[in-house]
């Protein structure tokens, strides 16, 4: 009988089998290990390792390839040749004068926030720009073709979608001329955005002789570890002194006026003054990162010029060295908000400490207003944000949804003269994982001219009630529920 069993035993499990149960061993202790070391989210610590030894060596891989931010590493490997070129050195920060100027009465407490956003994002807040707002395509395209056209030394630009419709082939011509009259043009696309729509942009901006590249092609086996991270930002400058951003792509659904078949509301700004200067460094790091070229001098930044009263600054964002940098912004604007907080944004799903900010702020006598789509584009992530909506709702936070067509703004105003505007959603997927460029700005016209945007869509809106949440049927409910588990990865 022991002869029998030995014999079995040698059969079912030879020298590989222990090798590989090893082997498997050794990664689980080695992920999970890391998840507990480095994990900044304790719930995401747990779940982790959890997961990791719930399905051992498949867990422990998808860990190393998903879980863990290598981007850092990779920038820090792929600069540490180069150069950081770093422009606002040489220019001189808003002095305390100025701020008191342009912070009178009841938005002197602003100044406090002045100092948060600086400590947190390291750039200085500049005085002089002139920020103009582009509301649709239909405003903002031709404005930004303008642009283009009048470039003489350079241009760069990037986006996130790049559609090849006849707003993309517009564009892909405009760089192509800019490109045949001398212009030093470079188009960064994220690689994700090229493909949505068949075929790509590429081949077009090619044909027009146009220097471009994509950041992060995400199919590639060697970018594997960051396919999840894509670059988010809408940048345009022109010869150093013209900027456009916010939160449009290219494509042309925002051209309401042509009645396009899937009509989005959006809105840019025009930004001229010496803020261009952090919209240019932006490009410049990323365009480093992604091609190896570095981007300096005067034709790519020229001496900055003052050309308005908003005092301005740059806040980058993304899963690198500028980790939660836009979240540490919201934060210190919620929690220094005494009058009014209005967030106009397509996709709401906050984490734990922005929603507790959100809901400390109306307990004061805030009054915070969120405006969101009635229809959105993504009924997944819509379902999540559903879910979400009660925990704002019970302590005295308005939601609004403002009628189709879906409206993907996002804009931020507080006490009537704090401006944050840019690409980034109210989401992980923004205020974690992709690269993002907003702008925050001080002024009080500039705020009034957003505020009168916001109460129009505002107007035309409906307000939700959390009775008319509660008395939601038991299956949407539950297929809201079900969808907010996955949160962290919309």
């Amino acid at each position: 009988m022991a002869i029998i069993a030995a014999s079995l035993w040698n059969l079912e499990v030879g020298p590989w089998h222990i090798v590989f149960a090893g082997v498997a061993l050794l990664l689980c202790i080695a992920a999970s290990g890391h998840a507990v070391l480095y994990k900044r989210d304790s719930r995401s610590a747990i779940g982790w390792v959890g997961f990791i030894w719930l399905v051992p060596l498949v867990g422990a891989a998808l860990y190393f390839i998903f879980g863990i931010n290598r981007l850092r590493r990779q920038a820090v490997l792929l600069r540490q040749h180069l150069e950081r070129y770093r422009a606002h050195e040489q220019q001189p920060e808003c002095s305390p004068e100025e701020l008191h100027r342009h912070l009178p009465g009841h938005t002197g407490h602003l100044n406090t926030l002045v100092r948060v956003v600086g400590g947190v994002v390291k750039r200085p807040l500049l005085p002089g720009n002139r920020i103009e707002p582009l509301v649709g395509g239909d405003e903002a395209f031709p404005a930004m073709l303008e642009a283009l056209q009048q470039a003489r030394q350079t241009v760069s630009f990037c986006t996130y979608i790049f559609d090849r419709d006849e707003i993309g082939l517009a564009f892909a011509r405009a760089l192509g001329d800019a490109a045949r009259r001398g212009v030093e043009v470079r188009v960064l696309i994220d690689a994700t955005g090229t493909r949505y729509s068949w075929p790509t942009i590429l081949r077009s901006l090619r044909r027009e002789g146009v220097r471009h590249a994509r950041f992060l092609p995400s199919f590639a086996l060697w970018h594997l570890i960051t396919m999840n991270m894509r670059t988010h930002r809408k940048i345009l400058v022109a010869d150093g002194r013209v900027g456009f951003t916010g939160g449009m792509n290219v494509r042309v659904g925002h051209c309401l006026q042509r009645h396009p078949r899937s009509p989005v509301q959006d809105i840019h700004f025009r930004v001229r003054g010496p803020v261009v200067t952090q919209l240019q460094e932006v490009f410049a790091d990323d365009w480093l990162f992604t091609t190896g070229e570095s981007l300096r001098g005067d034709t790519w930044f020229p001496k900055p010029e003052a050309a308005g009263q908003v005092l301005a600054r740059g806040v980058p964002d993304g899963p690198d060295e500028d980790f939660e940098k836009l979240r540490w912004t919201l934060l210190g604007a919620i929690a220094i908000a005494r009058h009014s907080v209005q967030i106009v944004t397509p996709y709401f799903l906050p984490d734990p400490a922005l929603v507790s900010a959100l809901n400390l702020a109306a307990m004061r006598g805030v009054q915070v207003d969120i405006i969101l789509p009635a229809k959105n584009n993504l009924p997944f992530v819509a379902w999540a944000s559903q879910a979400m909506w009660w925990q704002v709702l019970s302590h005295g936070c308005r939601i609004w949804l403002t009628p189709p067509p879906f409206d993907h703004s996002k804009l931020m105003v507080v006490d009537d003269c704090w401006v944050l505007l840019g690409s980034a959603n109210w989401d992980p997927r923004s205020l974690r994982l992709n690269f993002e460029f907003n702008l925050e700005c001080y002024d009080l016209d500039l705020a009034r001219r957003l505020q009168d945007l916001i109460e129009a869509k505002r107007k035309a809106a409906h307000l939700v009630t959390l009775q008319e949440m509660d008395a939601r049927q038991l299956p949407a409910r539950l297929r809201d529920g079900i969808a907010r588990l996955l949160t962290p990865y919309l």
